[in-house]
């Protein structure tokens, strides 16, 4: 595992979609950790204290690029129309949002992680004894 960990911070603004209003900017900051190499954050901004942050792969943002990719929680594909811009589709109990971001703002970001972190090079970051002492209770009496 390796000790020199990272932080990667890129702030950018996604178009909110909805059916029948005009796009809706929202601030969206987007994060890369060492500390967890397979994953990218979104937080978006919600309000003037407000954030929402959703974790997934930083593969599904690589695929998503070029293809539609996801078939869960988050789902991102290159617009039909424009292929300047990226779709990111967003799913919860709570609700569902679409998103419109530029697609080379998303390229930038993802390869300065792989500035970091090279593609296949995750597991070299990761270590298993600290994840397991994460997830179990520390009073095990």
């Amino acid at each position: 595992m390796r000790n020199d960990h990272v932080t990667l911070r890129s702030t950018a603004v996604f178009d909110l979609l909805a059916p029948q209003t005009p796009a809706v900017p929202v601030q969206v900051e987007l994060r890369y950790d060492t500390r967890d190499p397979y994953a990218v954050v979104a937080a978006f901004r919600t309000g003037r204290a407000g954030w929402v942050e959703w974790v997934f792969a930083r593969d599904l943002l690589a695929d998503g690029l070029i293809a539609h990719a996801g078939e869960g929680d988050v789902a991102i594909r290159p617009a039909a129309d424009d292929p300047e811009v990226v779709v990111i589709e967003l799913s919860s109990p709570s609700g569902h949002a679409v998103f419109e971001a530029s697609a080379q703002e998303l390229a930038d970001f993802l390869d300065r992680t792989y500035d970091v972190v090279v593609p296949g090079n995750e597991g070299l970051w990761v270590s298993i004894d600290e994840a397991i002492t994460r997830l179990l209770p520390h009073d095990l009496s």
